[in-house]
């Protein structure tokens, strides 16, 4: 068996143009790949199938969610496999795969059988083109080495992801860190190696976008609190806890306060600031990075907050939300 036979590409995507045209192009063609569309209306179908890549398409009558493409795709790729298909490797179609980082993946995975998935660093395109692309790119930034969770680029081991029965088709978001917990209770530790892994373009440029990450994110640690925060796990409830307490339960309680004792109270507000504070003088990041992150981390309290609620209104009247899209 040769390199390129113990590895397949599943590429997800939804009107993502020309950056999934980078994405697709930057894979080896020689290995099997898969792209599954969730509904684009932007050609990239047809640009996928002119050039004779395997392409599937959901099922718009059910929701479109990540997961849910992931696990078809990954299905697909299982089928259309002649050899034994030991690992796959998954990518967001608005990413450029790294040229060498299949070999630095594989490589790993095959000296390290206990570990499951491996994911190296991802990286934002355009940094500088706005600070919610830099705040991306600081974001993806995470220590090397045994790590908790992975994101939408990955190499997973396919008896691993087979294991637990792929991602949960239900998530709208958080489906990667939710995979993780239930990796990591079958025993399968996650690596960060110290490689290159993909170029990403978040395109984030207004806040209203970035807002509605932040609610996404709000929504995803209700859900991920909601099914796996019982001990010994406490999957996402101390993030879930910060989104309530910051972002909902002290607007309230200090507007109250504004409103009854004016204006003393308004000092309750400088809780705040404070907070902005206490995050910029942690940390080892440049000064500019750090008032970034300190800022922006208090700020989106209050967009996670709304996610959250989201949350605990749609399960209480039993509803479906839609996927919450920023681009």
């Amino acid at each position: 068996m040769t390199f390129l036979d113990k590895f397949g590409f599943v590429i997800i995507g939804r009107n993502e143009g020309d950056r999934l045209k980078r994405c697709l192009m930057s894979v080896q063609t020689e290995a099997r790949v898969v792209y599954v569309d969730s509904g684009s209306t932007d050609g990239s179908v047809e640009w996928v199938k002119e050039r004779g890549i395997e392409c599937v398409e959901l099922d718009t009558r059910l929701a479109f969610t990540a997961a849910r493409a992931r696990n078809l795709g990954f299905r697909r790729l299982k089928q259309l496999s002649t050899s034994e298909l030991t690992y796959v490797q998954f990518v967001d179609g608005d990413c450029e795969l790294v040229r060498d980082w299949p070999l630095h993946a594989v490589s790993f995975l095959e000296d390290q059988p206990n570990v499951g998935a491996v994911f190296g660093r991802r990286r934002e395109r355009h940094p500088s083109r706005s600070i919610y692309n830099r705040l991306c790119d600081i974001e993806w930034d995470v220590p090397i080495g045994q790590a908790k969770a992975f994101g939408g680029d990955v190499m997973i081991r396919v008896d691993a992801l087979d294991g637990i029965g792929g991602y949960c088709d239900d998530l709208i978001a958080g489906e990667e860190p939710e995979l993780c917990v239930r990796l990591r209770a079958k025993g399968w530790r996650i690596w960060r190696l110290n490689a290159e892994m993909t170029v990403h373009d978040a395109a984030i440029t207004r806040l209203g976008q970035w807002w509605r990450r932040q609610v996404r994110n709000g929504y995803a640690f209700a859900e991920g609190a909601h099914l796996h925060g019982a001990a010994p796990e406490r999957h996402w409830v101390r993030e879930a806890n910060r989104a309530v307490v910051w972002g909902v339960v002290l607007p309230v309680v200090c507007a109250l306060a504004t409103v009854i004792a004016w204006p003393w109270s308004a000092f309750a507000w400088l809780i705040y600031p404070l907070q902005m504070v206490r995050l910029f003088l942690r940390g080892e990041r440049s000064m500019f990075d750090r008032a970034l992150l300190a800022v922006f981390q208090v700020f989106g309290r209050f967009p996670e907050g709304q996610g959250y609620l989201r949350f605990v209104i749609h399960r209480r009247f039993h509803q479906r939300t839609a996927l919450i899209e920023y681009k």
